[in-house]
């Protein structure tokens, strides 16, 4: 996180006044305007399998792919299919499945696939360069929280550590389907339900762990976030696998990158790293008005969003970004 966030504030910065979001404050996706009424997001997106299945494994990276379209407030319309694969240590089968595994969830974002670029590699890699619209006054920005504001979060908690489980064969396929089915859920209801009801900000919950993604909503903003950790969701057995050291990388990382601008308040030292550990195709973190939050814990329900939970308050700028307790 660290790193990433050195190179792009040393990159050339774009002049073009069409360039509605670009990477000043680390959003999800950049925006460029086409005329007053349509925009277009643009995004990309790709790793490793996180699961054996390879028809699973693409359907999960199309759709944490798609998810940046969509925490733009965006409709996606097209992708591009991006493609590292050994071909000489396995079938072609493979990398046929991981294309139908992602052609399904294209399909069902009402979007298409339009072609792609596909390399040799050592190791399998497969995502999504996405192109998507927006109305230029519709447009989600992780900046924009404001003071009295509610955090609100779609999706449970623990993906990274439930596939970390998996590969090291701590945990059975069954116990697995709960994050599979997270994983693989798009994020289209959450960004309907956003819309609907007006929030002031939003973006999704990836590699930076839900700590990391509030903060740097806290930063967009330039306010503090209060996080309440038990009122988080989690997927089942994520507490427990994580004692069991099945954290990824990213937990440590993450908070080492906030250092002291990030404090804890009586939680305990386990949750924190969870909270800090890298998701993969997450839900959507949302700031909204108090007096509509209800609206949209409603709203969320609605479109069958995986959780709908009120997870922390915006408050005035402190030294800390974030706060949790």
């Amino acid at each position: 996180m660290g790193a990433l966030a050195q190179v792009v504030r040393d990159l050339p910065r774009p002049t073009s006044p069409s360039l509605l979001v670009g990477t000043d404050h680390f959003d999800d996706a950049g925006v460029y305007k086409l005329d007053e009424s349509t925009a277009i997001v643009t995004t990309v997106d790709f790793f490793p399998p996180l699961v054996d299945d390879p028809y699973i494994f693409g359907q999960i990276a199309a759709a944490n792919s798609l998810s940046d379209v969509y925490a733009m407030g965006g409709r996606p319309i097209s992708v591009l299919n991006i493609v590292g694969f050994p071909d000489e240590d396995l079938p072609v089968s493979v990398l046929s499945d991981i294309l139908r595994g992602g052609a399904e969830r294209v399909e069902a974002a009402g979007a298409v696939v339009a072609g792609g670029h596909t390399v040799r590699d050592s190791e399998v890699k497969f995502g999504l360069a996405v192109t998507g619209v927006v109305h230029p006054d519709r447009i989600l920005k992780n900046g924009g929280a404001q003071v009295g504001d509610v955090i609100v979060l779609s999706k449970p908690i623990g993906s990274g550590i439930l596939t970390s489980a998996a590969k090291a064969e701590k945990i059975t396929e069954a116990e697995l389907a709960q994050a599979i089915d997270v994983m693989t859920d798009l994020n289209e209801g959450a960004c309907k339900a956003a819309l609907a009801v007006g929030v002031h900000s939003a973006t999704d919950v990836t590699g930076f762990g839900l700590i990391g993604h509030a903060s740097e909503m806290a930063d967009a903003s330039g306010v503090t976030i209060e996080l309440r950790a038990s009122d988080v969701p989690l997927l089942e057995n994520t507490l427990a696998l994580a004692r069991k050291k099945m954290l990824t990388r990213a937990a440590g990382t993450n908070l080492e990158y906030l250092g002291d601008r990030f404090t804890v308040h009586n939680v305990d030292e386990m949750l924190v790293k969870v909270l800090a550990d890298a998701q993969t195709s997450g839900g959507l973190l949302l700031s909204v008005a108090e007096d509509r939050a209800d609206r949209l814990v409603a709203a969320l329900k609605e479109q069958q969003t995986r959780a709908a939970a009120i997870v922390g308050y915006v408050v005035a700028k402190t030294d800390q970004a974030i706060v949790l307790r």
